[in-house]
């Protein structure tokens, strides 16, 4: 639960920042797409607070449980962000269009950005049912990007795109090119998608280093984050990435 967020009823009252009215209407047209996987947009209350339905189900913690580790729960979570990128092509946002963001990437756009999209699939915003991934909350990072950025977000999290030693236990033996593959047969992942992951991979962990390091100098709840760990983790995480590029993209790029 984010500061301030209040659980009313079926509804999620949240403070209103900058970007909720940008994200409500994100929102607004995934509903408008068919798109079920996320909270339905609910406007604001007579307390000024934003409002959006609240979305049933199973969120898992890091580190992530066992039952998170099949291959099952890739090839869902990939469905899932197809379709999301499906109901979001397309869109344009409205005029005036604020979007969330670190302290050290606020106001950075993603160049030749193709859609908007969600942009943090960590475990907390990931919503289960009977074993599966079947919606997405916490829209706060949402703004237009690539789907490759948002494809390497998800196994950022997911695979994970982490030095063994930084991983879940369920996780720490498991086989990463492996679990790239099967999260990329079943999005779809194009032959350009598969060929440029592993680069773009490395050179995201790279960003993310560089991305916590100025927010932690910005925003003490990151200055937090940063010194409980994420110095260590992401160096590591950006050379193991190194390592095992060659790897993942060979697997990749084999016949599915």
């Amino acid at each position: 639960m984010s500061e301030g967020e209040l659980l009313i009823g079926d509804t999620v009252r949240r403070p209103l920042r900058p970007f909720s009215l940008t994200v409500q209407a994100y929102l607004a047209h995934l509903r408008d797409a068919g798109f079920v996987g996320a909270p339905l947009p609910l406007g604001v209350d007579e307390q000024g607070r934003e409002v959006l339905s609240f979305v049933p189900g199973d969120v898992p913690r890091n580190p992530l449980p066992a039952e998170t580790a099949g291959d099952e729960v890739l090839v869902a979570l990939a469905r899932l962000i197809r379709a999301l990128h499906e109901a979001s092509a397309g869109w344009a946002p409205p005029p005036g269009a604020v979007w969330g963001g670190t302290p050290a990437n606020a106001e950075r756009i993603t160049e030749q950005a193709e859609l908007v999209s969600h942009r943090d699939y960590t475990p907390g915003n990931v919503v289960f049912r009977d074993g599966l991934p079947v919606a997405l909350i916490d829209f706060d990072l949402a703004k237009p990007t690539t789907r490759l950025y948002d494809i390497a977000n998800a196994l950022w999290c997911w695979a994970p795109l982490r030095d063994p030693r930084d991983r879940a236990p369920a996780f720490a033996d498991a086989d990463i090119p492996h679990r790239v593959a099967v999260f990329a047969d079943a999005y779809g992942m194009t032959a350009r998608q598969r060929a440029e992951l592993a680069p773009f991979a490395v050179d995201m962990a790279r960003r993310y280093h560089e991305d916590s390091r100025v927010s932690a100098e910005l925003d003490p709840v990151f200055r937090k984050l940063w010194e409980d760990g994420a110095k260590d983790r992401l160096p590591r995480a950006e050379a193991w990435l190194r390592e095992a590029a060659p790897a993942i993209a060979a697997r990749l790029g084999q016949p599915s």
